[in-house]
């Protein structure tokens, strides 16, 4: 009686026993059909950016060695390092005395030489001039002479009291003397005219030669006074007063900062979408500074050992907050895509090296769908899809990790201000 009471509480217990067996296989099955709950947005159209960013070294706009002409020892400095001086400023003087005593020896000596030039102008005729104005003179007196003589025979000769011969041989008379009168009178004009220039003309040269050396003695002189030759800022000068000056040694360099230029180089992949006058921004790698500017030069040659091209971006330095040397960001805006799909890059999943990328789409049938996509600009947190995904589509881009391609998804997005009503501080009682 007993054994057969056992028999029979073991068979129930083995029951009981298949029972919370089957319920628990249940529930595990249940857990593993639940649901993962994830986030999505939906892919749109909206406008992107492409931009260019690399490192570059900031130049100044201008800059100048500036060097002396001739050595001699520095008198004066009127600026110190760091001081802003203007174009034709004067910087410094040497030492001059002997060079200004050189000019004015030379003033002297062009001040004579232009009296001389007055004087030869205004003289009185030399002797050969003077000589040919008394032939000219003999001359005339005898063809008046003649011309008397000549006007008588005549008169006598129509009255018949003259032979025929003695008229002729007194009309050729005449000629004689008409001739060695124009003869000596054109003489005289040729010695005064060929005297008279050449005098004139040696004075003048002597007059330019004085005036060229006492233009050389001032270039001289004028060499000593150091004058700036732009805008700027003194950035060195290594000299001190009553040291020599060295022609071909900067006595001081000014650079011009109130622009600077950010220069980089580009690979020919990205130099592609770089053109003049293209936006961009420099900024320091600590955003203490960070001002807009364009793009000035994009240079037409690779450097063929690195194949990439020199790009130069220019930006007004307002404040003069960014040094020249520095290593800078760069970012040029180099395109625009009115009508691009998006998403947020967030919603990329990792992939190993090679791989295409993808992301992962929330179907109706409430399960996750892989997609491989094609991946353009990216700006930001924003990244443009070429390919593998159509406006509307709803993306994961919060719990998308680990999720297997037809897995059961919960959309759960958080309602649009909810987590602002989480931030907003609660009154103090």
């Amino acid at each position: 009686m007993l054994n057969s009471c056992q028999t029979k509480i073991n068979g129930t217990v083995a029951i009981l026993f298949l029972l919370l067996s089957s319920a628990c296989s249940k529930k595990e099955e249940e857990a593993s059909e639940a649901a993962i709950p994830v986030q999505t947005i939906t892919a749109q159209k909206m406008p992107i950016r492409r931009f260019i960013q690399a490192q570059a070294i900031l130049y100044a706009r201008d800059q100048a060695s500036v060097t002396p002409k001739v050595s001699a020892p520095v008198s004066r400095f009127y600026v110190n390092r760091g001081d802003h001086v203007r174009k034709g400023q004067m910087l410094a003087e040497l030492e001059n005395r002997d060079l200004a005593a050189a000019v004015a020896e030379a003033k002297a000596n062009y001040e004579q030489a232009e009296a001389n030039l007055r004087n030869t102008a205004s003289a009185a005729m030399p002797d050969e001039v003077a000589k040919a104005q008394s032939e000219v003179q003999s001359g005339k007196e005898a063809l008046d002479a003649t011309q008397k003589a000549f006007e008588s025979r005549r008169t006598l000769f129509q009255q018949g009291a003259l032979p025929r011969k003695l008229l002729d041989d007194s009309q050729v008379t005449l000629a004689q003397a008409r001739g060695q009168y124009e003869i000596a009178q054109k003489h005289q004009d040729s010695l005064i005219k060929i005297s008279r220039e050449a005098q004139i003309k040696s004075s003048q040269s002597q007059v330019e030669a004085a005036k060229s050396h006492l233009q050389a003695a001032e270039a001289q002189l004028q060499y000593t006074k150091i004058i700036s030759p732009i805008d700027g800022i003194v950035a060195d000068r290594p000299l001190y007063e009553g040291e020599t000056a060295s022609p071909g040694t900067p006595l001081m360099t000014i650079v011009n900062i109130s622009d600077v230029i950010a220069r980089t180089n580009l690979p020919v992949d990205e130099l592609r979408y770089v053109k003049l006058g293209d936006s961009a921004e420099i900024k320091t790698f600590d955003a203490s500074a960070e001002i807009q500017g364009k793009v000035t030069v994009v240079s037409p040659a690779l450097n063929p050992n690195s194949t990439t091209a020199e790009v130069w971006v220019q930006a007004s330095n307002r404040g003069e907050r960014l040094h020249p040397g520095a290593t800078v960001q760069v970012s040029i805006l180099a395109s625009t895509v009115p009508d691009a799909l998006v998403i947020p890059a967030a919603a990329i999943l990792p992939s190993a090296e090679g791989l295409a990328d993808s992301v992962l789409v929330a179907g109706s049938d409430s399960k996750a769908h892989k997609h491989q996509v094609e991946i353009g600009i990216k700006e930001g947190d924003t990244v443009q899809i070429l390919k593998g995904l159509a406006a509307g589509d709803q993306v994961v881009t919060v719990g998308g990790f680990g999720v297997q391609d037809g897995a059961k998804i919960r959309i759960q997005n958080e309602p649009a201000g909810k987590s602002d009503q989480h931030d907003e501080p609660k009154d103090e009682k």
